[in-house]
């Protein structure tokens, strides 16, 4: 039976092995781009000029200013104090689809408000030990703030782990280290943050540990972020400490952050913290390890050791394998559930976490942050992944999907309603969505005014402001409004009524130019049962001219499926602006065949028979969702 301290090493070898056999290798001749891996020997080689997958494996979206929300949730959390860090095995190391697939089944991560970085956990001595992130993942975090990490992964000898890899990582050619180099390169051209260390290989000796120091020195250098993982010591051992102590301090020392192993005490903690004040550091620059791999919010946790109650916090948080709740669900509504007490909190109200439970939620400890910090903000509650695509309403695709590049900002309280009596309850749902793969759905027979807090923002207004929203009910008024605070003003719009179909509705905001717009609610008037879909949320500051068109959409390569479909990589020239991409067969009926934020996507599947020339459109889309003409170009089945 594994230990504790053993889950950190199964999951990067064995299970995440494990997981290969059920995936067919990379063959040259296929058009599909996987994320990138390397020992440390390999990564010298690489460059994004002859790798034919680098361009499918960029992130372009650029980090997003995240500000402490002017109402906060929760009273007990608190701001600006303990940080959290999320290491998140999304796929197997090899084999892992650049940019999504299809298939619902994923891990889409929606919790943002309260992770300040994710570190893309796995490696394993058979494959790779240094990974680059997904482009996706990179993506979704950024639009929300969240910084993204790369992982190097030296495993313990145990679990394939070899002292010359080590060596061959810290290696110096003069006052270079040239896989440092080669890791600045990657992490720049594929546009993440940084890098999380994990050195478990025994064997080292003093030279090794202050060559691994000096690598450190070496690549903060570049401006990236390096996090260290407390295992190697200042000998060149392995021994865990479990705190900062003078064992690991001289990596510390020079990193951005440590993640400490799990096996911390409070005093420990408390030492630690001290420590790192000794030196100069904020004691928020130490994540003490939880792993929740096996057991998620079941967890046994001494939360009070990092979190004393009435006090500061002690260091900051890093959960290990939080995707947990995706692994052990049945499917995916049992998913969002899980999700849910996991950051929330068994009560599913972040304004709420009263409860004799050990595990409380995030929420209860940790103050969530918005990204909605600048105009346009529009969201259409998509998830990132979906049975289903809509396009304005009408439903472009009946494939499952995910594809966290897609993915929009969502509501930062799930869920907070206020109210007497009975509440409505508000939920995400995959059934009906107006444009991606989700819609909000409130339901329920409030008894009184219900008010649902939907999301913080920090948005200043100006004379041209509206705000936007795309709902449906069913017959007779809709008895919503949404309600904006706008300074110290609560401005309540009333929607008016629908007949079942989707309504737009806009309303100018130019008499309050000037002020700011710090929070989004809906409010359900009581009376008979609610069923209410909102399919679009928004603040804008409306134009007369789309984007343009992206230009010189080129197919770099088209491969066969099977008799009736075909997959194709596509590249063309960004546009201006563009918030994303959207990709379509055209004919009869538009088919939607995917998306992303870059100017290079794979089209996992194109409706394309031998011999038939189908007609492919890309579209950008701006921020605030207005549409391009679509791009176009040809491409023929082959047998």
């Amino acid at each position: 039976m594994p230990t504790r301290r053993q889950f950190l090493v199964l999951s990067s070898t064995a299970a995440l092995t494990g997981l290969l056999s059920e995936t067919p290798a990379f063959a040259a001749e296929t058009a599909q781009p996987y994320a990138s891996y390397w020992h440390p020997a390999t990564i010298l080689n690489w460059d994004p000029s002859t790798d034919r997958d680098a361009k499918y494996n960029r992130s372009t979206v650029p980090l997003a200013r995240r500000v402490v929300p002017a109402r906060p949730a929760n009273a007990h959390a608190r701001p600006n104090e303990a940080r959290v860090q999320a290491l998140v095995a999304y796929a197997p190391t090899s084999a892992n689809p650049a940019q999504g697939s299809l298939d619902m089944n994923y891990y889409a991560t929606n919790y943002w408000q309260y992770i300040d970085e994710l570190v893309f956990w796995g490696g394993s001595a058979s494959e790779g030990l240094i990974l680059a992130p997904n482009p996706t993942v990179t993506d979704a975090a950024h639009r929300n703030g969240v910084r993204v990490i790369g992982n190097v992964f030296l495993p313990p000898t145990a679990y394939g782990g070899q002292i010359q890899w080590v060596r061959d990582f810290v290696k110096r050619e003069g006052d270079r280290f040239p896989v440092a180099d080669k890791m600045v390169q990657v992490a720049r051209h594929y546009g993440f943050d940084g890098w999380f260390l994990n050195q478990e290989t025994a064997g080292g000796n003093t030279q090794l540990a202050n060559d691994m120091r000096d690598f450190i020195v070496y690549m903060k250098k570049s401006g990236l972020r390096v996090i260290w993982y407390d295992a190697m010591t200042d000998t060149g051992s392995v021994s865990w400490q479990n705190a900062l102590t003078a064992r690991n301090r001289m990596f510390f020392e020079q990193s951005d952050e440590m993640f400490m192993n799990f096996w911390w005490s409070a005093q420990g903690l408390a030492n630690s913290a001290a420590l790192a004040r000794q030196m100069g550091r904020s004691p928020y620059d130490l994540a003490s390890g939880v792993d929740v791999e096996s057991s998620g919010y079941n967890t046994s946790v001494g939360w009070a050791s990092v979190f004393p109650e009435g006090r500061p916090h002690v260091t900051s948080l890093g959960f290990y394998r939080p995707e947990w709740t995706f692994k052990s669900a049945t499917g995916p509504a049992d998913f969002y559930t899980r999700d849910n007490r996991f950051w929330v909190g068994q009560n599913g109200d972040p304004s709420n976490t009263t409860t004799t439970a050990n595990w409380k939620g995030v929420a209860h400890y940790v103050t969530e942050l918005t990204p909605i910090t600048s105009l346009p903000f529009v969201t259409n509650f998509n998830t990132g992944h979906g049975r289903k695509f809509a396009v304005n309403g009408t439903v472009r695709s009946a494939q499952a999907w995910n594809n966290l590049s897609l993915q929009d900002v969502l509501p930062t309280w799930r869920w907070s309603v206020t109210g007497t009596g009975t509440k409505v309850t508000p939920s995400l749902d995959w059934d009906d969505p107006y444009d991606g793969g989700t819609a909000l759905k409130i339901t329920g027979t409030p008894q009184s005014a219900n008010d649902v807090r939907l999301f913080a923002t920090s948005l200043k207004l100006t004379g041209a402001s509206q705000f936007e929203i795309v709902h449906r009910t069913g017959t007779g008024p809709s008895r919503l409004q949404a309600v904006l605070k706008i300074g110290a003003t609560d401005v309540v719009l009333d929607l008016g009524g629908v007949s079942g179909s989707w309504r737009r509705s806009a309303f100018p905001l130019g008499e309050h130019s000037g002020a700011t717009l710090t929070e989004i609610s809906l409010r359900v008037l009581p009376g008979a049962a609610i069923t209410a879909l909102i399919g679009r949320i928004g603040v804008t500051n409306p134009v007369m001219t789309p984007p343009a068109s992206p230009s010189n959409v080129q197919v770099e390569q088209v491969s066969r499926i099977d008799a009736t479909t075909a997959a194709a990589r596509l590249t063309w020239t960004r546009s201006p602006g563009a918030r994303q991409y959207r990709v379509y067969k055209a004919g009869t009926e538009r088919i939607f065949l995917g998306g992303t934020a870059n100017d290079a996507y794979f089209v996992p599947a194109v409706p394309l028979n031998a011999g038939e020339t189908a007609r492919i459109e890309v579209e950008a889309v701006s921020e605030a969702f207005d549409v391009s003409p679509p791009a176009t170009i040809s491409i023929t089945g082959t047998p």
